[in-house]
């Protein structure tokens, strides 16, 4: 049923997620072009999930520069960040504001570097984020898609690198993805790669631009890889970098599903073997062994029990696959943005497993998922910190995954893809399972 307002959404601003994966390139900085307000919105957001400093430069609108336009802010803007930052590579994401207005971003690009010619200045990229059309999510696909789009050269070569579209996933993920390609003895460029720049060490001097990321001249490389990888089952192919690829590179491109869950990690690491030449290395055939032990060890405690899931489109499917797997029920799913045959997927998805039909929301609320919740009743929430007013007035503890972690510490470190991120969410989500029985039983169970 279509609604004329979003009470409370489960998505966020646009140039929040493109914001994200531009801190997944290295020596880039990021200028939103409106109001300060925006920039101060995505920074604090960023901050209170990953704990690091996070610069957003903003071209500041004033009332003048909304009614005129914001070129001449946007050029004194790009000024200052060359100057100040000495960054490789400025990238510009427009907002609400300047997009209502129809500022035209990629015009004021063009006049600024003819007005600089002969001069060096930073490479400088454009896209266009307003939040009116779009989530975080989209913002995020659409961000690594321009990345791609302005830097990669030639065409697919058998003995290229592979491509890895990771999505919006956790630092900790990005870490242990490397390590998965380097046991494949597989060259790679993974686009972003902020496992670093988000969750850096303990310097002894600040930098202005945290260093890591994807190298900008690596992006070039996209365009003659063997073939790429791209997590998301559900993405528009307008804001695909691996159908990018595939149309305009003939690079061949394999969409897998989000690596949570022993079905999804099989894709994920086939896809692999068949990419790389490579059988799957011994170790992780044996943590695959422990984590198939590690069902049957919780089956007990988790099997029938209601999850209420929700969070972007593709990380849900995923999530819902492996609860699914070890014998839970799916409440109620809701996905934040507006995934190509979403609902689809997941009604197919429990169906394949004989589960209980939840009910679906696509480009959700929380009202909508609190409404849903007091109708089907459930166990346990799964999804990240936005949903704990909600668990919190129905007293059905709440498992914290996915992004934004703001009322924890570590959010950037949650492990969740491939077999051993599945181990750890398999022990995360039974405990608190037993947890919740302890704590609700008038009897004092040390042993259960």
């Amino acid at each position: 049923m279509s609604k004329a307002v979003t009470q409370n959404s489960c998505s966020y601003c646009t140039p929040l997620g493109a914001s994200l994966a531009f801190k997944g390139i290295e020596n880039t900085i990021t200028m939103l072009h409106g109001s300060q307000g925006c920039a101060t919105y995505m920074r604090r957001f960023l901050i209170s999930h990953f704990r690091e400093p996070i610069d957003i430069a903003s071209s500041s609108f004033t009332e003048e520069t909304a009614i005129f336009g914001g070129g001449q802010n946007l050029h004194l803007g790009l000024d200052n960040l060359s100057s100040q930052y000495e960054p490789e590579l400025i990238a510009v994401a427009s907002t609400c504001l300047s997009e209502t207005i129809g500022d035209d971003l990629n015009m004021h690009i063009s006049e600024y570097k003819k007005k600089k010619a002969g001069q060096p200045i930073p490479e400088i990229i454009a896209v266009s984020t307003p939040s009116y059309k779009g989530s975080h999510i989209e913002g995020f696909y659409i961000a690594v898609t321009e990345l791609v789009k302005h830097f990669s050269e030639g065409k697919s070569s058998p003995t290229g690198p592979v491509n890895l579209f990771p999505g919006m996933v956790s630092c900790e993920d990005l870490r242990y993805l490397k390590s998965v390609l380097h046991a494949f003895n597989v060259p790679y460029i993974m686009v972003p790669d902020y496992s670093e720049t988000l969750e850096g060490g303990n310097w002894k001097n600040h930098h202005p631009i945290p260093p890591g990321g994807t190298p900008v001249r690596a992006l070039a490389r996209t365009g003659i890889a063997r073939g790429s990888i791209e997590f998301g089952q559900v993405i528009d192919k307008k804001q695909s970098a691996a159908t990018y690829l595939a149309e305009k590179r003939g690079v061949p491109a394999a969409m897998i599903p989000i690596p949570i869950g022993i079905h999804c990690s099989d894709i994920f690491f086939k896809t692999l073997e068949e990419i790389s030449g490579t059988s799957l290395p011994t170790e992780f055939r044996q943590t695959r062994g422990r984590l198939v032990d590690a069902y049957g060890d919780a089956h007990k405690y988790v099997f029938g029990k209601r999850a209420i899931i929700y969070g972007e489109d593709d990380f849900v499917l995923s999530i819902a696959s492996f609860l699914l797997e070890i014998g839970m029920q799916l409440a109620v799913c809701g996905g934040s943005g507006r995934g190509v045959g979403f609902k689809d997927k997941l009604v197919d998805l429990v169906q394949a497993n004989d589960g209980e039909m939840p009910i679906i929301y696509e480009g959700s609320d929380f009202k909508e998922v609190e409404l849903a919740a007091m109708q089907k009743g459930g166990d346990i929430f799964v999804g990240n910190s936005k949903g704990y007013k909600i668990s919190r007035s129905f007293d059905i503890p709440l498992v914290r995954i996915g992004f934004p972690i703001h009322d924890r510490v570590g959010g950037q470190r949650i492990h969740h893809l491939g077999y051993k991120g599945t181990l750890y969410l398999l022990d995360l989500i039974t405990n608190e399972i037993i947890r919740t029985k302890q704590s609700l039983s008038s009897v004092a169970y040390s042993y259960i």
